[in-house]
């Protein structure tokens, strides 16, 4: 739906604590997103015992989330430029409703992989309606810091997912745990849906998007999607986003409490706090390097210093032995803050496309950072079940550490190939491209 340009009445631009309020109510639902990304990571073995699955299946349990969640980033943009953030998101946290329920109530592997399927196709949306209202709602240079707080938002959904999801998870079974993140869902899809406003036009306010992102009609859903796919820097920064994220969330998201518990003999929840640890770091480190990015006016050299940073974090995890406590957290808060880096590539990916794409390049750059999660998720179960020696507890397989570090060092590999992608990217100077050309 197009927007109408603003008029004499119209030309005061929205109180910053209504844009927040307003942006941050839908950054909500990425919040709820990023909980069930990562809450597999403290039901592991409850999972193996009720579908009777090893870690490849599993994997693949947890992965199918990240398929749906990356196959629908292209049609969100899309569906974000075409018909606004507020219809898509409600429509969408309804669904992940539904999925949470099915899921729940799950009694074969089948209706709960469809159930996790249903809730990434659906929470897919989020994100990138996130940054699509930020670019109505907030002014351009101040993108990357915005997109950041909502890093840091998600972030804090999967801390929920650490900690006190395993404590509930003990205390009332992992069905009612998710039983109950189904209703908060409903009530913050009515929530958005009665507050949330696709442009401040919509509540008399005068608009910071670019006049080419208000005239949705000038732009169809197949040129959008052709222009940023012909630019180069999408696919620089697509594999460099999928990269550096990929790990994290591997780790986090999956195999880094069960690695903690099984080769370290930590208990649960204290495994989950290391894992918890690297997904703080990664909340903060959001929004800080996007802010150390808008006020450098550098896209590049911000993001590429993070990514040589991660990388070099990966091979002291991997390769320097019998580190202390205190080391491994700052290990994984390193780990976490740097990985936080990709939230610049957002801006970056944005600045070099056209302004009316803005929701259609978000999805394509977004795609990568959940779809190479959902391909290392798998991979890592598929060579941990390769190098199992055979050991069980309580009907779940038990790895040890040369079956995890053969799994592991996939995730430097990665992180390494992040660094090569950016160090090709051209600088954007925090200013749209599109602009400069005219």
């Amino acid at each position: 739906m197009a927007h109408p340009s603003p008029s004499p009445s119209t030309s005061r631009l929205p109180p910053v604590s209504l844009a927040w309020f307003t942006w941050g109510l839908l950054a909500s639902l990425y919040f709820v997103g990023f909980f069930q990304r990562v809450a597999p990571a403290v039901m592991v073995d409850e999972l193996m015992r009720d579908f009777s699955i090893a870690a490849t299946m599993l994997g693949n349990l947890s992965a199918i989330y990240f398929y749906t969640y990356a196959a629908m980033q292209i049609p969100s943009g899309l569906l974000a430029d075409a018909v606004g953030p507020r219809r898509v998101a409600t429509a969408a946290a309804v669904a992940a409703v539904a999925g949470t329920v099915l899921f729940s109530q799950a009694d074969t592997l089948w209706m709960a992989s469809l159930g996790r399927g249903l809730i990434g196709a659906s929470v897919a949306v989020a994100f990138v309606a996130c940054m699509k209202l930020a670019g109505h709602w907030f002014p351009a240079n101040r993108f990357a810091t915005v997109t950041g707080v909502s890093l840091l938002i998600g972030n804090l959904g999967g801390v929920l997912a650490g900690v006190p999801l395993s404590e509930a998870v003990a205390s009332v079974g992992w069905r009612s745990a998710m039983l109950a993140s189904a209703g908060v869902t409903l009530l913050l899809a009515v929530a958005v849906w009665l507050w949330v406003r696709d442009d401040p036009s919509d509540r008399g306010y005068a608009s910071h998007a670019h006049p080419e992102a208000l005239n949705t009609s000038a732009m169809s859903p197949r040129r959008s999607l052709k222009m940023v796919v012909s630019e180069r820097e999408t696919w620089l920064l697509f594999f460099a986003g999928g990269l550096i994220a990929a790990p994290v969330l591997t780790f986090a998201g999956l195999w880094g409490v069960p690695y903690l518990v099984q080769v370290h003999g930590l208990e649960r929840s204290h495994a989950a706090v290391f894992t918890t640890t690297m997904l703080l770091g990664f909340a903060v480190g959001g929004p800080l390097l996007g802010a150390l990015s808008d006020r450098m006016g550098r896209r590049k050299w911000p993001y590429l210093g993070a990514a040589l940073v991660h990388a070099v974090c990966w091979g002291v995890f991997l390769f320097v032995d019998a580190l202390p406590a205190t080391a491994l957290y700052l290990l994984f808060a390193g780990i976490g803050f740097s990985a936080g880096g990709i939230i610049i590539g957002f801006a970056f990916a944005r600045e070099a496309n056209h302004p009316g794409a803005a929701g259609t390049v978000g999805g394509v750059v977004n795609m990568a950072v959940l779809g190479f999660a959902a391909i290392q998720q798998s991979a890592m179960g598929w060579i941990l079940d390769r190098n199992w020696q055979g050991a069980m507890l309580d009907g779940a397989r038990i790895y040890d550490a040369a079956a995890y570090h053969a799994a592991f060092v996939w995730l430097l590999v990665s992180a390494v190939g992040a660094v090569l992608a950016l160090a090709l990217t051209r600088e954007t100077y925090c200013r749209l491209r599109f602009d400069s050309a005219a």
